[in-house]
């Protein structure tokens, strides 16, 4: 069962490191829009990023839980990353939207 919690936390970092060049480029794409929406992507990257230490956390706790411990943990990392995948997809759909929208 080791061997397993240690597989799915290096898969969970690995996809950290992935959502971490992915908040990147949000960053990026959000200044190629108008300067008075630039801000309001500037916030929703900061909660992203909140949502992503949040599930960092969350994956410490993991690694140090017990085994006994090691499936309700593994829950609450996976509900803090569909919040962070939900967030991000949204805001990706809407930067990409914006950025269309301003090249018009």
């Amino acid at each position: 069962m080791f061997e397993n919690r240690e597989a799915y936390i290096r898969k969970l970092k690995a996809k950290i490191d992935e959502w971490n060049a992915d908040i990147d480029k949000l960053a990026a794409k959000a200044k190629q829009v108008k300067a008075e929406k630039e801000i309001e992507y500037r916030d929703q990257i900061e909660a992203l990023r909140v949502k992503r230490d949040e599930v960092e956390e969350k994956i410490a706790e993991l690694r140090k839980g017990s085994e006994a411990g090691w499936e309700d943990l593994r829950k609450n990392v996976e509900r803090s990353w569909e919040a962070l995948k939900e967030g991000y997809s949204a805001a990706k759909a809407r930067y990409e939207r914006d950025v269309d929208d301003s090249r018009k």
